[in-house]
């Protein structure tokens, strides 16, 4: 092999390294999701699909350096970009949930095999000249191509061929010649460091990179201030390819637990500045460098960094490295995202403690003013937070626009819409269609794309503050058949009650005209002949009451603004309803519509013209005459 045939041999690794992430970053946690987003598939459907891709990542990542089949690595990295490349191209087929979960499995297994393979047998595609270079530049160049505008912000199929494409171009890549290799350790001082602290460091900081990750990507506020727009991802995938290359610089000169350190402490700020919007431009720098920083290091950990001669043993070792730290730690950073919306000061601080124990006494006193520093600096961040947390925070947003970021945060943009749809039904159960100019001038705007409950635009005009409450503690108690869980978590600190005042401000301008036509309403002829009293008191167990029976009365009397009757006890109901049997009739149908204005009566917009007149006729039995009230 002549020498220039050798210098591009040792790109090979760097070029694997780049596809593998992109085909990671880009399909596997973007593209593969909007796709089943597309497809329909959410909820616990998605929970299973993604556990699917978690058992499969694990079970391949374990068992891949034991793998007798393949016993050549450049077969079985073949064998996994063959695999991932099959993969991006089925997911552009419709997919059923089966299918999904199926294919979920398949990309995880060969990306199990494919990453635990190729860090295992790292140096036999990048050589000996600068295999770290090497790393650091294939792990910043694959954060780079993912962040570059048009193909971040490209369709889910255009990203997922363009993923399968890659793995194709990198399987040519395996057929270059290849350089010669030895098995020399870079850091021969890491021998110092146990495997199980290495481990451990590196679960922490996936789990830290994993749940904020999955918040930023799910709270709309944060995304618009790190990941949309072309400024902010040409800065993302800047600041992503110069922190491989410190990466690189740092394990050279001062060794792998000062980049872990670097890297924690850089996501450490990046999670609390996540706690307030209003910091999310600096967030967006810290970030991308803490989690470069420990990338580079986690592929390169393995071949170039472990103390570990032989190559079986350095097959486990990514084994578990990557089963471990990568697939366990991204799934419970995730939940964490997902069940608490934010990331807690006390699993930051549990992280740095893990950082901490994993210094050997020995290189605590070589590195004593770099350790000193990074704690220094970590004590300040946490100190400013608290500190302009206790102070600044409250100041800075009102408890409506905290209620607005918990509605983000917490999805509710996913079954509800903030937009009556104009010359629809929508109109007159939900009130009057607002001009979409205003709403698009919101920040981010709420408009929704689906509707599995009712539009809430104008909620606060229909619906109390204690009915609101009530509704986030048990849905199906106060909404007949619910599907929407139960929010009583939120009450256990401010965010409930800043997410009511939020609901509560929703309140259209023209509102009040749209009172006219709910006072002319009425249930079509047919429906009110049709009426059932039988029907209308199972109506009213289901919808009703849970405030118009004792019970209800008791468990909320506090909170009701005034009491409602119960309207359980038959014919002895004491309430003045002047007019007619027809009279009578057509008032509680509009009540049972839309409720009563200025109290805690809520309507039910969304019952049939049938279900209404049943109940008003069954009320209607149970009220007595004028003339009787006295």
């Amino acid at each position: 092999m002549s020498r220039g045939e050798r210098s591009i041999a040792g790109w090979q690794g760097a070029c694997l390294v780049a596809i593998t992430y992109v085909y990671f970053l880009i399909f596997a946690q973007f593209a593969f999701l909007k796709r089943l987003a597309t497809l329909g598939v959410a909820g616990s459907h998605l929970t299973a699909v993604m556990a699917s891709m978690a058992a499969g990542g694990i079970l391949f990542s374990l068992i891949a350096p034991r793998l007798n089949l393949w016993p050549s690595p450049n077969l079985r990295l073949r064998t996994g970009l063959i695999a991932s490349s099959a993969a991006a191209f089925l997911a552009l087929l419709p997919l059923t949930l089966a299918s999904s979960i199926a294919l979920s499995f398949l990309i995880g297994a060969a990306l199990g095999l494919l990453t635990v393979t190729l860090v295992t047998h790292l140096r036999q595609w990048t050589g000996n000249r600068n295999p770290l270079l090497l790393v650091g530049l294939g792990t910043g160049a694959g954060y780079f191509i993912c962040n570059l505008p048009y193909f971040f912000e490209a369709s889910a199929e255009a990203q997922s061929a363009t993923a399968g494409v890659l793995c194709l171009f990198g399987i040519g890549i395996t057929l270059l010649p290849k350089p010669a290799t030895t098995e020399e350790t870079i850091i021969p001082s890491l021998s110092k460091i146990p495997f199980f602290r290495v481990l451990a460091c590196f679960t922490a900081l996936v789990w830290l990179d994993s749940a904020a990750f999955f918040i930023i990507q799910n709270n709309p506020t944060l995304k618009a201030g790190t990941w949309e727009g072309s400024t902010h991802l040409w800065a993302n995938g800047t600041l992503h390819l110069l922190a491989a290359l410190a990466s690189v610089w740092l394990l050279r000169r001062r060794g792998l637990l000062i980049v872990l350190s670097a890297s924690f402490l850089a996501l450490a700020i990046a999670c609390l500045l996540l706690l307030d919007p209003h910091r999310v431009a600096l967030a967006s720098i810290f970030y991308p460098i803490g989690v470069s920083l420990y990338s580079v290091a986690l592929v390169a950990y393995p071949a170039l960094l472990s103390p570990v001669t032989s190559t079986a043993e350095r097959g486990r070792q990514a084994g578990w490295l990557y089963a471990i730290a990568g697939w366990s730690g991204s799934a419970m950073g995730i939940g964490m995202g997902q069940n608490l919306g934010h990331i807690p000061l006390l699993f930051v601080l549990a992280a740095g403690v893990v950082l901490l124990l994993a210094w050997p006494l020995s290189l605590i006193r070589q590195r004593q003013r770099e350790l000193a520093l990074t704690l220094a600096m970590l004590l300040a961040a946490f100190v400013m937070n608290r500190i302009i947390n206790a102070y600044d925070a409250p100041s800075l947003l009102s408890q409506i626009e905290r209620g607005r970021q918990v509605y983000i945060s917490e999805g509710c943009i996913n079954c509800h819409s903030q937009y009556v749809r104009p010359n629809s039904p929508d109109v007159l159960m939900w009130g009057p269609a607002e001009p979409l100019q205003e709403l698009r001038r919101e920040r981010p705007p709420l408009i929704g794309n689906r509707r599995q409950g009712p539009d809430l635009s104008q909620v606060g005009g229909r619906r109390s503050p204690l009915w609101l409450k009530l509704h986030f503690f048990n849905p199906p108690e106060v909404s007949g058949a619910s599907i929407m869980p139960s929010y009583a978590f939120l009450f256990r600190d401010r965010r409930g009650d800043d997410l009511v005042s939020y609901l509560v401000s929703l309140q259209g301008s023209a509102l009040p005209q749209h009172r006219i036509e709910e006072e002319n309403w009425l249930p079509s002829s047919a429906a009110m002949k049709a009426a059932s009293a039988k029907d209308g008191a199972q109506g009213f167990r289901r919808y009703c009451a849970t405030c118009h029976d004792a019970g209800g009365q008791t468990r909320w009397a506090d909170g009701f603004r005034r009491r409602p009757p119960d309207l359980t006890v038959g014919p002895y109901l004491h309430l003045s309803f002047s007019g007619d049997l027809a009279q009578r009739r057509d008032r509680l149908a509009r009540i049972v519509k839309f409720g009563i204005q200025g109290t805690d009566m809520p309507g039910h917009e969304y019952l049939s013209d049938s279900e209404i007149a049943s109940i008003s006729l069954w009320l209607s039995q149970q009220i007595k005459q004028p003339s009787q009230n006295q």
